[in-house]
């Protein structure tokens, strides 16, 4: 089962040229530029050109005699035209130079994630974004600067933060929505593993969790799915979609049906009564949670498959039956453990029944299901009394 989620990824606008903001905003190194100065002026032509070549030229020039704290503003420059000519391998050369100039740049950090974001390059997403983490982390805890008073230097921090937060929320939207699109299963898992550990109050921490549970599972790292998926119910017990999948395991296996029982019976009583997001439509919502129901009612008759119930395992797998039918895997799966309760009730045609409904459907239990169907005995002839 593939867990989904929904997630939006927005653009964050760079900051003007140079610009590094209020001392009471910055997080990093604080350069002042004073009003009718050579910076100023410089900056000031820079702002007002429009060509990009020519734009360059000017940085080039204003590069080229920047002493001491100038030097950074001259990275931080590269690094907006870069990321504004899509220049991603050059965006990253000059952040990094500004990095070793000023390593607790928030605002660098913040413009990495974009270039890597722009890019889709999800090493370096997650290795910007732990850059960005580890800043905000030790700003927080930063002590005082000599001479400013302690309650000063924590109210300063708070502002500081709290005008960040659209850029530190940015961050982690960011981070998340690039690893989730990792093509590889089992790579995109271990990428959100380590997301929500560098992110764990994150909103998108338990999200990641999930889908790296289910990243995991479609990778076939069972030990990793379980040990992922034990791990977000911890702390999350109402997480549908990690009962449906660890109460699936379970039954599958034979394992710990308790437990699977519990756990399928908690999922389709939460299908009834989850409050639905306030940004998902009606009809989308309808159709998810009666999916998930179904899929939990077919886990628990797998259970009772499994607890040889064989009566109540044909109750559960029919009441799945018409809620599964917008996933064909889903409901061909359930058809073909439907057959297997049949058989062990000796209902031969019941039996035939259900794997011909698994067999009517494109999912891998086709071709299961037709060999079932061929194995099956035949229908005893009629017979015919001879008349004298």
């Amino acid at each position: 089962m593939q867990v989904q989620f929904r997630i939006l990824i927005v653009g964050l606008l760079l900051l003007p040229w140079g610009a590094t903001g209020s001392s009471a905003q910055q997080i990093g190194k604080y350069v002042p530029i004073p009003a009718g100065s050579d910076a100023d002026h410089a900056m000031t032509e820079l702002n007002a050109a429009s060509d990009p070549a020519q734009k360059l030229a000017l940085i080039d020039k204003f590069a080229g005699g920047a002493q001491g704290d100038m030097a950074l503003v001259a990275d931080e420059m590269y690094v907006n035209y870069y990321i504004a000519a899509k220049q991603y391998d050059k965006a990253f050369e000059y952040g990094d130079k500004l990095f070793a100039l000023d390593p607790g740049n928030f605002n660098n950090a913040v413009n990495m994630v974009r270039a890597a974001s722009e890019k889709g390059d999800q090493e370096k997403l997650l290795n910007y974004g732990e850059k960005a983490q580890s800043i905000m982390t030790a700003y927080k805890a930063s002590p005082p600067p000599e001479g400013t008073a302690a309650d000063a230097w924590e109210q300063q921090k708070a502002h500081a933060i709290e005008n960040n937060q659209d850029n530190y929320h940015f961050v982690q939207q960011a981070v998340y929505g690039g690893v989730y699109q990792t093509q590889d299963p089992a790579k995109r898992a271990d990428q959100l593993v380590r997301f929500a550990k560098l992110f764990p109050d994150s909103p998108y921490a338990l999200p990641a969790m999930g889908v790296a549970a289910s990243s995991y599972q479609q990778a076939q790292n069972t030990a990793k799915m379980m040990e992922v998926a034990n791990g977000l119910l911890a702390k999350d017990p109402n997480n549908m979609g990690m009962l449906l999948l660890v109460s699936d395991y379970y039954g599958e296996k034979g394992e710990q049906l308790d437990k699977a029982e519990a756990y399928a019976q908690k999922a389709a009583t939460l299908a009834d009564s989850a409050p639905k997001p306030a940004d998902v439509p009606d009809d989308q919502w309808k159709q998810q949670m009666t999916l998930q129901k179904g899929l939990a009612l077919s886990t628990l008759g797998q259970v009772n498959l499994q607890k040889k119930n064989n009566a109540g395992a044909v109750q559960n797998f029919l009441a799945a039956k018409p809620l599964l039918k917008s996933n064909d895997t889903s409901f061909a799966r359930n058809s073909y453990r439907m057959g297997f309760a049949y058989l062990n009730l000796k209902k031969i045609p019941e039996a035939k029944a259900a794997f011909t409904e698994a067999a009517s459907v494109n999912s891998p239990y086709k071709s299961y299901a037709l060999d079932k169907l061929k194995a099956l005995p035949a229908a005893p002839a009629a017979t015919h009394r001879k008349t004298s």
